[in-house]
């Protein structure tokens, strides 16, 4: 049941009730010891498979109960009675039996290092992880003898030896000329050096960063003191140096500069610098003084000069006291140590004449690590546990692990003593260590904010279970981290706490190994870590041992200890024996927030193993409740009193009644007032009505912009069907499709597209024909008809290559409609300009919004939408205050249209894909009477269900979406249909009243996107999208989910790289892209608009923000960013790279001044150095928005030239004949 932890379970029927004690004796008195099984599982009949036999597979796990009904058993023989005699010293409990087992009697890691020490001083080694992997008596009485004891070679520089040659330091690879620099750097020279040896595993990560911080030092720990005199801080300074003389490590120095690998060398004698200081008070509190002039953040020790340590104090006469700061390195102390030098320290005050043990030099642990041989264990076991891991975990996408610990936030908190004594209890009862439930729970926390469900985080070990004779007394930097995996989405809470347990045991084995060699065994590739987070879970003193040596310190106080990690997320455990310590530090988040995750997975989790043992891991939430109702309930506050038992054509009626005559509709030189337009529609409508149209009934529609086209739209919703509109200028093989999978009850067209749709079996009208004069002008009464019938059926494309309609109903639209105006207040001095094709659906709000608001709705030309020249002169002949932009088509439209006649705009919308901060910038630059709106919503949600307006003094890089608008829901969840927290990325689901009845004969789709809304009453729709919300509610959009790609193993998200690109100076749009062009060969390509840049200052920006394996290779700078025909970005249309291969057509230089001046153009557009003229433009890498660089570009230089020929004829010689044809008319 745990890996590494065989045991033998016994299962049996009882014809009566069997003692089990008494089995166990019949068994032992009959077979030997590892015959007797460890658990008895009583069941009323054996599981038996098809054919009659016993199913081994179906057999339960046996629970604690089963294991727990082993009854006291004396230990055999002499090692066991030896052994039980130390666990019970160590364990404090009267008696131990052989099946008894370690952490079920409260045994932990620090308690199995003294374990061993007293083993080892009974002449008892055995190899210290059968302790954990088979915790009783019996197991590791039979594992004495098997221990692995390095011989630790003799240090063999004397105090009279006058060089010091290789052949003296075997702990030390290192030639005669770096030992004599070594001896150099020591005071006194060779007579004051008493050894030299290589660093132990965690002291070369430590002195990595303390050479590669840019300032001050992370692993410079400070601890602030107050003394009631001076003499009191002279003898506590007299007390340290005799500690200093005592141990090794503490007169030790780390070299490295001129060495090929560093060395740290013992000096015979080492003197503690004391420093007084005399500070002024009137320069603030003498002891935040002393505390700033040694900030870690900005001071440093020479760690080559011992002893790493250093006192600093000043006279502190207003409080009067004397405050110090005792200043340490990491390099020479860990935890443990620390409690030995007071321990030390505290018989030194107090004047204890008894001897103390003999000091262990620290030379023995690095021979442990140096000469176990073991290198070729730890990468096999690392590449078991990590090489499949190909993903680093990173917390709340945090993911420098190189930083100095500068900006780090720590909160610190006591675990409720209830909650404390729950998990002991608990973990007695699994037979596992407290520790497994404080990783699992960490693991659990670490998984909700990275968005996994297989985590790795570096856990902190003791280092001293093979540190060798001494250990458990030793000073020096013992402790490691290493990475722990614990995958949460296996397991249920009791099998989580048993596997991590187990897998932290068999990482006790390795504790010796280098972070380095197990992030090498991982299969993400360097640089980029395995993981970003870690937990040091340690054992402190007791306050009982506390006590004893309490008289020591009189007159001497404590004020604040300070600690820090490189890493950006770190939790500290300490655990007191009674009670448990919380520590969070964290970088960039809050740690307090982080801490609440933890203490409300440990609370959900001993809840779980209490109560539902068998509950999935995924089950348990991290969020405080607070946090949940925040991201549920308080951010979704949207309920509004909205009358949407209404109609969307039942709006345009009620403005009609109110303003009749005033305009409505224009197009071209045409208009109609709201009376006149209704009354067109009603007869239509009546039309339609005796041709069979009814409610839910659909109507495909298929004219060019035009007032027909409001005409047929208002008609068919009159008639009580819904609108399906279709694009004249899709290919016939999707209208087609449309057409069959729609099954409209009448067809309305115009002359010139009639001929699009071939056969059609079903009525034909044609809106320019009006042989319906003779209808009533009425408005038709719909028997039946309700908000929840069908308005609409938009078609959006479908991963399947098939598209598939939307069905959208009344009152989705309507209340999409009703907050529209709620919040933007159109009025009758509005003209709102009509240019989205209507086979999407933000065209639903052009024609709707006006036409129940008194305003008017001007109707672009067809085609007229992708025309910036074309929109400004609309814009000002029309007197328009109010459009829709896709963000790209308005970056196009800044650029190259005269904005000077669109400065009567009153309201800009833009949705439809990211609006970068670049183009909101450049927007209120350009139109700075304007306001810009960002909204979001798919088609499945009635056009848009969140807002965000872009005024404002602040422009972020990535335009938020906003919030919820009125009675819709907005959840950013796991794949457990989970809330994410606060501000980690999760995917958009929609609820509300504006979510789409579904998708049109999908019903297996339907199922997959719409489902049950787990938080409210309704449905929801799953997006697709990624998102995070920020700290006031606002979302901010991140992306797809297949914006996520993977390259070498590591996941990427495309977003992240773009929102950084784009901070680049003039660069107005970006987009990253990874493409396979050649087989086996993916590769990030970034493509750019805005001003030409070095690639290599690209490279440069983008480094300094992201790890280098997120840094595009290629960088491809275009005029415009193609765009789909509904004006979004088209990933299909972006150029690879080397366009010079797309080339087929052999080159003949341009002849005219025309076809010269046209590839030169297209060669700027193009990004090709050469141009023929017999080139294609969309072969070379050209797109409709390039078209559109491309004419603007022509009309700056006089040509005037035409959209729709260049498509017609795109090789370079045609176009520039019919460029010059046209110049002849003019």
């Amino acid at each position: 049941d745990e890996p590494g932890h065989k045991r033998l379970v016994a299962y049996f029927t009882e014809r009566e009730n069997v003692d089990i004690q008494a089995l166990r004796e019949h068994l032992h008195a009959q077979l030997p010891d590892y015959m007797v099984p460890a658990a008895y599982v009583r069941l009323d009949h054996l599981p038996l498979t098809n054919n009659g036999k016993v199913d081994r597979k179906a057999l339960p796990a046996p629970d604690q109960e089963a294991l727990l009904s082993r009854g006291y058993e004396a230990p055999q023989g002499e090692v066991e009675t030896v052994l039980a005699q130390i666990w019970a010293d160590l364990l404090k409990v009267e008696q131990v039996g052989r099946h008894d087992n370690f952490f079920e009697l409260g045994g932990h890691s620090l308690m199995a290092v003294n374990l061993i020490e007293r083993m080892r001083r009974a002449d008892l080694s055995a190899d210290v992880r059968v302790l954990f992997s088979q915790p009783t008596l019996a197991a590791l009485a039979a594992a004495v003898g098997s221990g692995r004891e390095v011989a630790v070679p003799a240090n063999l520089i004397t105090p009279d030896c006058v060089r010091i040659t290789p052949d003296l330091l075997p702990l030390a690879d290192l030639d005669q000329a770096a030992i004599d620099r070594i001896v150099a750097s020591v005071p006194g020279g060779v007579a004051n050096v008493q050894d030299i040896y290589a660093l132990a595993p965690l002291q070369e990560g430590i002195l990595y960063h303390h050479i590669t911080a840019e300032q001050g030092d992370p692993y410079l720990l400070q601890s602030q003191m107050a003394f009631d005199s001076v003499e009191r801080l002279q003898r506590f300074a007299h007390a340290l140096q005799g500690v200093i003389d005592r141990h090794d490590i503490l007169r030790t120095g780390i070299v490295w500069e001129g060495l090929s690998t560093p060395a740290q060398v013992v000096w015979r004698k080492a003197d503690l610098a004391v420093q007084e200081l005399v500070l002024d008070p009137a320069e603030g509190d003498i002891l935040s003084q002393l505390h700033a002039r040694f900030d870690a953040r900005h001071y440093r020790l020479d760690v080559s000069q011992a002893p790493l340590m250093r006192l600093a104090y000043a006279r502190d006469e207003l409080n009067e006291r004397i405050v110090a700061v005792l200043l340490f390195h990491h390099t020479a102390l860990d935890h443990t140590a620390l409690e030995v030098v007071s321990w030390e320290m505290a018989a030194s005050l107090l004047g204890s004449t008894e001897p103390l043990a003999a000091p262990v030099p620290y030379r023995n642990y690095v021979a442990q690590t140096r000469l176990g041989g073991v290198e070729q264990e730890h990468e096999s076991f690392f590449r078991e546990m990590l090489g499949d891991v190909d993903e680093p975990t990173l917390p709340f996408g945090m993911q420098d692990v190189q930083g100095d610990g500068n900006t780090v936030a720590e909160v610190t908190q006591v675990l409720p003593a209830d909650v404390s004594q729950r998990l002991r209890a608990a973990a007695r009862t699994l037979g596992v260590s407290v520790a497994s439930l404080f990783h699992l729970a960490y693991a659990q926390v670490l998984g909700a904010v990275s968005g996994k469900q297989d985590v790795v985080f570096g856990t902190v070990l003791v280092g001293r279970m093979q540190g060798g004779q001494g250990a458990d007394r030793a000073l020096g930097m013992f402790i490691n981290t290493l990475p722990l995996r614990v995958d949460l989405g296996q397991h249920s809470a009791q099998d989580g706490v048993r596997a991590t347990h187990a897998r932290l045991s068999a990482l006790l084995g390795h504790e010796h190994a280098s972070l380095s060699l197990a992030q090498r065994c991982s299969g993400v590739a360097a640089p980029a870590p395995l993981f970003s987070a870690m937990l040091n879970y340690r054992h402190s003193a007791s306050d009982g041992v506390m006590h004893q040596t309490r008289d020591a310190w009189v007159g001497i106080e404590t004020l604040a200890s300070e600690e820090r990690t490189n890493y950006p997320l770190a939790l500290n455990v300490d655990d007191q024996g009674d009670s448990f310590r919380l520590n969070v530090q964290a970088i960039a988040v809050d740690a307090q927030r982080v801490l609440d995750y933890v203490q409300t997975a440990l609370y959900n989790l001993v809840q779980a193993l209490e109560t539902a043992p068998h509950t999935a891991l995924w089950q348990l939430s991290v969020l405080p409740a607070e946090e949940r109702e925040t991201l549920l309930v308080a951010f979704n506050d949207t309920a509004r009193d909205y009358p949407l038992q209404q109609t969307l054509h039942g709006l345009f009626e009620a403005q009609v009644q109110r303003t009749p005559d005033a305009i409505a509709l224009l197009s071209d030189t045409r208009q109609l007032s709201y009376r006149t337009l209704n009354e067109r529609a009603n007869r239509l409508a009546h039309h339609l009505r005796e041709l069979g149209v009814q409610p839910d009934s659909r109507v495909a529609i298929c004219v060019e912009r035009s007032l027909e086209m409001v005409i047929g739209l208002l008609a068919i919703l009159k008639a009580g069907g819904g609108y399906v509109p279709l694009d004249p200028a899709y290919p016939q093989e999707r209208l087609t499709y449309m057409l069959e999978d729609s099954a409209p009850a009448v067809v309305l067209v115009q002359e010139a597209t009639r001929g699009l749709l071939g056969e059609i079996s079903v009525p034909v009208v044609d809106l320019e024909q009006e042989t319906w004069q003779q209808a009533s002008a009425s408005n038709p009464l719909i028997a039946g008809l309700t908000p929840q019938h069908q308005a609409y059926v938009i078609y959006t494309s479908g991963s399947t290559g098939k598209p598939k309609g939307v069905i959208n109903e009344h009152s989705a639209v309507v209340n999409r409609l009703l907050w529209m105006q709620e919040e933007y207040g159109l009025d009758a001095s509005d003209t709102v300009l009509q240019k989205t094709p209507f086979s999407f659906d933000v065209s639903v709000w052009e024609f709707f919004w006006p036409l129940f608001t008194g305003a008017r709705l001007v109707m672009a030309r067809p085609g007229g939408h992708k025309d910036p020249q074309y929109l400004c002169e609309i814009i000002q002949a029309e007197r328009v205050t109010t459009l829709h932009f896709v963000p790209s088509m308005l970056d196009v439209f800044l650029a190259h249209g005269d904005v000077s006649q669109a400065a009567g705009l009153v309201r800009v919308m833009c949705s439809g894909e990211a609006l970068p901060g670049s183009v909101v910038r450049r927007f209120k630059q350009q139109l700075p009477a304007s306001s810009l709106f960002n909204l979001y919503g798919p088609t499945e949600a009635a056009v848009d269900v969140t807002a965000w307006d872009c005024a404002g003094p602040v422009t972020p890089d990535n335009t938020p979406i906003g919030k919820p608008i009125a009675n819709t829901r907005m959840y950013l969840l796991d794949e457990h249909l989970q809330p994410v927290p606060l501000g980690v990325s999760g995917e958009l689901f929609i609820g509300g009243v504006q979510v789409a009845r579904g998708y049109l004969n999908r019903p297996e789709l339907t199922a997959e996107r719409f489902l049950d809304d787990p938080f409210n009453a309704g449905r929801m729709y799953r997006t697709g999208d990624v998102g995070r919300f920020l700290p006031d509610g606002n979302i901010e959009y991140l992306g797809r989910n297949d914006d996520q790609v993977k390259i070498r193993g590591l996941r990427i998200e495309l977003g992240e790289i773009q929102a950084r690109l784009g901070e680049f100076p003039n660069i107005q749009e970006a987009t990253v892209l990874a493409r396979e062009d050649v087989p086996g060969d993916k590769r990030l390509v970034a493509y750019y608009t805005g001003a030409p840049a070095e690639t290599e200052a690209l490279r440069t920006h983008l480094l300094a923000q992201l790890p280098d394996y997120m840094v595009p290779q290629l960088f491809v700078r275009l005029d415009a960013l193609p765009l789909s025909p509904n004006g979004k970005l088209d990933r299909k249309a972006l150029p690879a790279p080397d366009l010079a291969t797309l080339r087929v057509r052999a080159y003949e230089a341009p002849v005219s001044d025309t076809e010269m001046a046209l590839a030169r153009l297209w060669g700027e557009l193009l990004n090709v150095e050469q141009v023929g003229r017999h080139d294609h433009f969309f072969e070379l890498g050209g797109h409709s928005l390039l078209a559109v660089s491309l004419i603007g570009r022509l009309r700056q230089e006089g040509i005037d030239a035409n959209v729709k020929a260049l498509f017609e004829q795109p090789t370079l010689w045609e176009y520039a004949e019919i460029t010059e044809r046209m110049e002849m008319v003019l």
